[in-house]
């Protein structure tokens, strides 16, 4: 097994081209965008477009208008307004833009060994490593490769779950009263914020499960680095937004991940288990569409069996249908009262920089949701007891008074 720092120059070399150097391969701004990843946007462009066959398919992609031009007409990507949805990466018939890359620092950091470096693993990971790769295997795989250790987000998915589910309980007492989910997709939030704003008051004021993981990891371990690993680039951008760029240092993707595993000769199919799970049903299913809504609809049925304004759940997949969902609920054509969106299509399991097809990767959820020994937070231990290590003792707190849970969306 090679050593960090064999580790670290491999990587290095690998970004830059066989045989070259960095300053020889790259121009200034590659090579900035490789090692400060986090002064640009969550897409970048591998090449400059001079004339575009194709009619700037990547600027007329972009819901958001992140696409800029200058006074020369050099097109750039303004890092506050793009999202990271890999709408314009999917548009580019030339390929010229890819993601933005963190896995140097993410190294360097590893390396150096001045701080402890937790990974933690969104809900769509089974299978992405191989048939064979089980939670256990895949936490002892982040542990030689230097990581103290692998955190499952699905358990504060749990988390969120029950914020969501106690915030539809309190708020929804009428036939016309609906709510918007604030779980996992930056890209759906994006849109609610940039696209229709009138509808924010109808979003519950949370953090998403990867914010509440940094959060929560940051306040138990407050000297500790905290990187999110998963199939979306959205997750990027999402991590360094003003309010929230407390809880998460990092985003790598599933395929920066294998590029590492590969480098540093490890194969975590091969190692043996870490067997530590700690989430329930609920939080597991967040990695697929539909996940959220059935996880709060189970969730508030434990709340209140007999309420009589039931969940009624509404899902839309992918951009163009979450907006189409939304000029229904605006024009009243629709009877719902909880709007999942999800931007990428089949949830998170079909995010850009999946390893394995989206039907796959669902059946893999599904799979191991099913046998979890929890169906929903309320039945989740570990849930409770983190919660009240975390200072939450009534509803009323967990609902209103964390600074840890809650953002504001306005």
């Amino acid at each position: 097994m090679k050593t960090f720092h064999q580790l670290y120059l491999d990587i290095l070399k690998q970004e830059a081209g066989q045989g070259r150097t960095l300053e020889e391969e790259y121009d200034p701004y590659h090579l900035d965008c490789l090692l400060h990843p986090e002064k640009y946007a969550p897409v970048i462009f591998q090449e400059q477009c001079e004339q575009c066959a194709y009619e700037r398919a990547c600027e007329n992609s972009c819901i958001f208008d992140a696409f800029e031009r200058d006074e020369s007409g050099k097109v750039t990507i303004n890092p506050q307004k793009c999202i990271g949805c890999g709408a314009c990466v999917d548009a580019c018939k030339l390929e010229r833009l890819a993601e933005n890359k963190d896995v140097v620092p993410v190294l360097q950091a590893i390396r150096e060994k001045k701080r402890e470096v937790y990974a933690l693993i969104a809900p769509a990971f089974l299978g992405q490593f191989g048939e064979k790769v089980t939670v256990g295997r895949l936490r002892t795989a982040f542990k030689a490769m230097g990581f103290q250790g692998m955190v499952e987000v699905a358990v504060f998915a749990d988390i969120l779950t029950l914020k969501e589910a106690l915030e539809f309980d309190a708020n929804i007492q009428k036939e016309q009263d609906y709510q918007l989910t604030s779980c996992c997709c930056p890209v759906w939030i994006g849109m609610i914020r940039k696209i229709y704003q009138e509808l924010v008051p109808h979003v519950p004021g949370a953090v998403s499960p990867m914010v509440a993981a940094g959060r929560v990891v940051k306040q138990l371990h407050p000297e500790a680095m905290t990187v999110f690993i998963g199939p979306c680039m959205a997750k990027k951008a999402e991590a360094r937004e003003k309010d929230i760029a407390d809880a998460v240092d990092y985003v790598l993707t599933f395929q920066e991940v294998q590029d590492m595993f590969e480098t540093a000769d490890i194969h975590p199919e091969e190692l043996g288990e870490d067997e530590k799970e700690h989430s329930s049903r609920a939080g597991r299913i967040y990695a697929r569409t539909g996940g959220v809504s059935e996880a709060v609809r189970e969730t508030v049925k434990q709340l209140h069996p007999n309420r009589k304004i039931e969940v009624q759940a509404e899902q839309a997949d992918g951009v163009p249908a979450c907006r189409e969902m939304i000029e229904r609920l605006k024009k009243g054509e629709t009877t719902a009262n909880f709007f999942e969106g999800m931007g990428c299509k089949g949830g998170c399991v079909g995010g850009p920089k999946r390893m394995i097809p989206v039907e796959e990767g669902k059946k893999n959820v599904d799979t191991y949701s099913d046998r979890a020994e929890y169906k929903t937070p309320l039945e989740n231990p570990f849930v409770l007891e983190l919660l009240t290590r975390l200072g939450f003792h009534t509803v009323e707190e967990f609902l209103e008074k964390s600074d840890l849970l809650v953002r504001d969306f306005a």
